[in-house]
């Protein structure tokens, strides 16, 4: 599940860069150019695949993680 978070996450990245530059006029030829909706929407899409990206990285610690480090020996001093 997190890989498709992960993957969902950059592709929402890409559209979003893919959106404002058409959003603002740099990349021509689609009902897209030169409107201010899709700059702000790209914007928004960055935004949102940059947290999805993030939380995909982030790593929670797993019941086997936490069971493995209270099976360590413990150093004292």
């Amino acid at each position: 599940m997190k890989t498709i978070l992960g993957i969902f996450g950059v592709l929402l990245t890409l559209t979003g860069v893919i959106w404002f530059f058409q959003g603002i006029g740099v990349i021509p030829g689609s009902f897209m150019t030169g409107q201010d909706f899709w700059a702000v929407a790209g914007v928004l899409a960055v935004i949102s695949g940059i947290v999805l990206i993030r939380s995909w990285r982030l790593k929670k610690p797993t019941l086997a993680d936490t069971k493995a480090d209270k099976d360590l020996p413990q150093q004292e001093g």
